[in-house]
């Protein structure tokens, strides 16, 4: 792979953040994705995902912060939708 090819990734999420692993994979993905500043990453939160953005969450034992996680993304210049 050349140094110029750009990828473009969406990503949509529509689990809810907590009882299902789907969108902490997916935010996993979004921010290994995003380590590449050549690559544009978006994540679309739609449905019961909506929740992943809500801020001061109480994380259930054994759970990671989908907040917090959301947050990284952002900082690495994932743009992050809903």
């Amino acid at each position: 792979m050349n140094q110029e090819t750009r990828h473009k990734t969406l990503i949509i999420l529509n689990d809810p953040p907590y009882g299902t692993e789907r969108s902490y994979n997916g935010l996993r993905l979004a921010n290994a994705l995003s380590k590449d500043p050549q690559d544009e990453v978006r994540v679309f939160l739609i449905g019961d995902a909506v929740v992943c953005g809500k801020g001061g969450q109480q994380t259930p034992n054994g759970f990671y912060n989908l907040e917090r996680m959301l947050k990284v993304a952002s900082r690495q210049g994932v743009s992050v939708g809903a």
